[in-house]
């Protein structure tokens, strides 16, 4: 019976033929999901007359940086340089994923193992939140960044974005998975509550923070709403917003694509590197967030 389970290791350590079947089904898939990918990069890369060729082509045959030569040249006569855009975009993006990740640690830590009044009403608003897409709070959020005097600021492009319900649901159940004993015994030790979330809590919801850390990078990297909305100063817009605007800026659509292919690139880039990084503590925190 032992030397029959050893034979037929179900998840062996080298490779085994038994997992020829998965290799089979699984590498189809891994080219065609990274098609896309493969595409962006080439597409980045092509001279005007390859854009529009026809039939399209995939891949780039005569590759040239000329597309991201005329994006930073344009964005100079604007007079805004692009660097500016880009500075933009950095600045705002640490300081809100820094403090997404401090409030949503913070507040998922007292939900889960403090207790006070109307605790659950606080989680229930916050679930309730969920249910809410941007675009049906923008009006009453244009309405509070104006009354407090954010408008053309950057904390309009930071404040708005801080709130992130799906972020503090997910810290919040994989909380509630640490034992109260652990926390317990540290009271016992004379721990308070900062040493409490700074030594305990944080060290066991590193897969937590990966995927708030992914996901309020994305929302922030990628948001146009704010400089449409909320800034009117050119020099305190974003790179997402400058991207956004090139077909406009240029007058020519056929001009235009060259530089909108290296710009969606610019912003991809840093998406894939930030979640190849961390993706495997997402994949832990779905393992332990009860979402299946």
């Amino acid at each position: 019976m032992a030397s029959s389970f050893h034979g037929s290791k179900i998840n062996p350590d080298r490779f085994d033929r038994s997992q020829i079947k998965f290799f089979l089904f699984l590498m189809p898939m891994m080219v065609f999901m990274g098609l896309p990918i493969v595409y962006i990069f080439s597409h980045a890369f092509k001279p005007i007359d390859e854009l529009f060729a026809y039939p399209p082509r995939f891949f780039v045959e005569k590759p040239t940086l000329a597309n991201f030569v005329d994006l930073f040249n344009m964005s100079d006569t604007t007079g805004v340089p692009m660097s500016r855009y880009l500075f933009n975009s950095i600045i705002v993006t640490v300081v809100v994923v820094a403090l997404t990740i401090a409030m949503s640690t913070a507040a998922a830590y007292a939900l889960s193992k403090k207790k006070f009044k109307l605790k659950a009403l606080l989680f229930e608003i916050n679930t309730v939140a969920l249910m809410f897409v941007p675009i049906a709070v923008a009006i009453p959020r244009y309405l509070l960044i104006d009354n407090i005097g954010l408008l053309d600021s950057f904390w309009a492009h930071i404040l708005p974005l801080l709130a992130m319900p799906v972020g503090l649901f997910l810290v919040k159940q994989f909380i509630d998975q640490i034992p109260d004993s652990l926390i317990e015994s540290a009271r016992m030790d004379g721990a308070s509550d900062y040493i409490i979330y700074w030594k305990i809590i944080l060290p066991l919801v590193k897969p937590a923070i990966a995927t708030i850390a992914i996901l309020s990078f994305q929302a922030v990297w990628n948001n146009v709403e704010t400089s449409t909305l909320f800034v009117n100063d050119e020099s305190l817009k974003t790179f997402a917003f400058f991207m956004s605007t090139l077909a406009s800026q240029t007058g020519n659509s056929v001009a235009g694509q060259g530089m909108a292919a290296a710009a969606s690139l610019l912003m991809f880039v840093p998406n894939l590197i930030i979640f190849i990084i961390l993706q495997s503590q997402v994949m832990n925190t779905m393992a332990h967030s009860g979402i299946k």
